[in-house]
């Protein structure tokens, strides 16, 4: 059976201090942002995963954001190279976790540069954001990595948002999510449904038809209800306030077999 694992961090106390990059700093409550992790964790757990938590990243204020770290594939977990300098120290941890887990490890190499929230995966298609955070070499890096194992990597431009991830999502039908104004060439995608709330474009796939996604977008709520889809409703406003949604607060390992 495939696997159902999700790594997952927890918050650095210097979470406040986390990168924005096309949002006004706000206020951010630690505390609170703490809570709504542990809320977040218990709502994958609910739902059948298992989660592992990779060794916390105190000094590093954007560590919970998880999945820039690794890029899985099958197996394979591509270690990430991030765009900012500042987050390069959190793959370590991260090297760590999937090593244990068995995974077979590849890297990004300079000049490359990934963030994981580049990386959109439906079926054997592998969007890759290119914009703030990936380069062309990180792209190509993705080619050579996945391509051999049955990847197709497509390129996607990114310049409204931080992640492609922060622009798209799939549904489990493999139709791809958006809300438009964030979303530079939705033609890239066979398949596109348009949402009417920028945070209800970000969805985790649980299982069957439940989908994990923000409080904060109500109005998308009732249309992936309409379309027979189960939503499973967290808040996680704090961390919205640094340009996260719910992928990017874990990697989820579905092709790991015993």
């Amino acid at each position: 059976m495939p696997s159902k694992k999700a790594l997952i961090r927890r918050p650095s106390p210097r979470l406040a201090e986390g990168l924005v990059t096309h949002l006004e700093r706000e206020t951010v409550d630690v505390g609170l942002a703490l809570k709504q992790w542990e809320a977040y964790v218990e709502a994958l757990r609910a739902h059948g995963w298992e989660t592992v938590e990779v060794d916390a990243a105190d000094d590093c204020p954007d560590s919970v954001f998880v999945e820039d770290s690794v890029v899985m594939y099958r197996n394979v977990a591509l270690i990430t190279r991030p765009g900012a300098e500042s987050r390069r120290e959190e793959t370590a941890g991260v090297e760590e976790a999937v090593a244990r887990m068995g995974c077979s490890v590849n890297w990004i190499w300079e000049p490359g540069t990934l963030d994981g929230g580049d990386v959109l995966k439906v079926g054997d298609t592998v969007y890759v954001g290119r914009g703030g955070r990936t380069n062309a070499a990180g792209v190509q890096q993705v080619r050579e990595a996945f391509e051999p194992l049955g990847a197709r990597v497509v390129a996607v431009p990114v310049s409204k948002v931080l992640h492609l991830k922060s622009a798209v999502t799939a549904l489990p039908d493999g139709t791809v999510i958006g809300h438009i104004p964030k979303v530079d060439r939705p033609s890239l995608f066979p398949r596109f449904l348009s949402v009417p709330e920028e945070a209800g474009a970000h969805v985790v796939l649980l299982g069957g038809p439940k989908l994990l996604m923000a409080a904060s977008a109500p109005r998308t709520r009732e249309l992936f209800e309409s379309l027979g889809y189960e939503p499973v409703v967290v808040d996680i406003g704090e961390f919205e306030k640094l340009e996260g949604c719910v992928t990017c607060l874990s990697v989820r390992l579905r092709e790991l077999y015993a």
